[in-house]
């Protein structure tokens, strides 16, 4: 009884504190502009972290005598993880903090690619690069950009998740490059190092910046009115949720359609091209910091792609759109075998440039048609069909280095990824429309909804 009227004085002081950050002079930039900042730079080396290991393939096979399809099992823990971690992200943010979440994956990121520099087994890089890069990197997947988003923006949401998802286009346009010259120039441990002392300069700025809601600085969340409730506390159980709905979903054959179709996706692009790009580029002369460059321009693209496809996806029958992103991306992988050459031609630039616009072009309609079926459910269902786009890349990015290894080539990883894509053009075709979803089409494709 004795702590009642100090709760309530605390209570009252804390609402004062949230009024008066309304009422008073408002701060030239709103706090969550800041949370927002940080949020881009953490995911713009999330992106870069991961990349970083395909331009370290061939320098790792000079130095240590190891094959590729060794070197890329490595490449595939990382995918795996990332994809089986990504998930529980929400779960795990919910429950620790997005800041203490961040800077754990930070760490891992850090230790991880910092390691790497003492190693003299393969085992020590599947720990390293596979198992804790990869931990760390599903930890700051897809639901930290939607967490922040969600919680420090009302108004500006949409422009701020795009601002965010771009960082992962950014992270290439950094870190590739730069690993590039670094693994040409002082050698594959200066880029390893580099890596890692940049995992870890981002950890201050988040622990000085980084807030996991509002209220926790006494101010409301951009663009929210006088009005503004606070999101109430999640309910308790958010990972035995996530499981629940992996339950339900599976026993739907859209789910497996979906999780087969993303998994090629993932299959032809971070398996395939992002981690076996510049290797293949360099088995017919080109340099590894040209052949890096380019699969940076990939991602400048993709993010015109990725926010194209969304106002695409807003008004067309997102199976169709889908049927056409994969089957053009077939087409193209089967041309690239002819393409690749010791310099940078024009046919060549066009295959960057496309398979850019086309890179993740399939999240906004995948994300739609889980949202149809799945209801409520949607946006964790994806999750776990996010997981199975990181195991298939995780499937072809060990399968195209031992292909190199067998063949001496990796014409028959480009080939067979293309068709690959023309199998899920037909599984997508496959999807039916539920029901319940038919007489709402003109709710969803209206261009109100932009």
């Amino acid at each position: 009884m004795a702590f009642g009227p100090l709760v309530g004085a605390g209570r009252r002081r804390d609402d004062r504190r949230v009024i008066s950050s309304q009422t008073g002079a408002p701060p030239r930039v709103h706090p969550a502009w800041w949370v927002a900042a940080v949020a881009f730079l953490v995911l713009i080396g999330a992106a870069g972290f991961r990349a970083a290991p395909g331009v370290l393939i061939d320098p790792l096979h000079d130095e240590f005598g190891w094959s590729r399809g060794s070197i890329s099992f490595a490449v595939s823990v990382n995918l795996v993880l990332y994809g089986l971690t990504a998930p529980f992200a929400t779960a795990l943010m919910e429950r620790y903090g997005i800041r203490s979440v961040v800077c754990g994956a930070l760490v891992l990121i850090s230790a991880g690619s910092g390691l790497t520099v003492f190693m003299t087994s393969q085992w020590q890089l599947v720990l390293c690069w596979g198992v804790l890069v990869g931990l760390g990197s599903g930890s700051m997947a897809l639901a930290f950009a939607g967490t922040v988003a969600n919680r420090w923006f009302v108004a500006r949401r949409g422009l701020v998740t795009g601002i965010l998802t771009a960082g992962g286009a950014a992270g290439n346009l950094v870190f590739l490059p730069v690993v590039g010259l670094l693994a040409e120039g002082p050698g594959w441990e200066a880029a390893a190092l580099t890596v890692s002392l940049a995992a870890l300069a981002v950890v201050p700025l988040v622990l000085w910046r980084m807030r996991d809601r509002p209220e926790d600085l006494g101010v409301l969340p951009y663009g929210a009115g006088p009005d503004h409730a606070p999101a109430p506390a999640p309910p308790p159980g958010a990972a035995r949720r996530t499981l629940r709905a992996l339950a339900t979903a599976s026993r739907s054959g859209v789910f497996w359609l979906l999780a087969g179709t993303f998994a090629i996706c993932g299959a032809s692009t971070n398996g395939l091209i992002g981690t076996h790009f510049v290797p293949g580029a360099h088995d017919h002369g080109m340099e590894v910091t040209v052949a890096a460059s380019l699969l940076a321009v990939v991602g400048v693209f993709d993010l015109v792609g990725t926010v194209f496809s969304g106002w695409l996806t807003d008004r067309y029958d997102s199976r169709r759109l889908l049927a056409v992103y994969y089957g053009l991306r077939g087409v193209s992988l089967l041309f690239l075998p002819v393409l690749l050459s010791d310099s940078v031609h024009p046919p060549m630039l066009f295959f960057i440039v496309f398979y850019g616009l086309d890179w993740v072009a399939t999240v906004p309609p995948t994300i739609a048609l889980c949202r149809e079926h799945f209801g409520a459910d949607g946006g964790v269902v994806f999750g776990w069909v996010l997981a199975s786009h990181q195991i298939g890349a995780a499937v072809v990015a060990y399968a195209a280095g031992a292909i190199r290894d067998t063949t001496g080539s990796y014409d028959l990883a480009w080939t067979s990824a293309g068709v690959l894509c023309a199998l899920a053009t037909v599984m997508v075709m496959v999807i039916r429309r539920p029901r319940a979803a038919l007489p709402e089409a003109p709710v969803v494709t209206s261009p109100a909804r932009t």
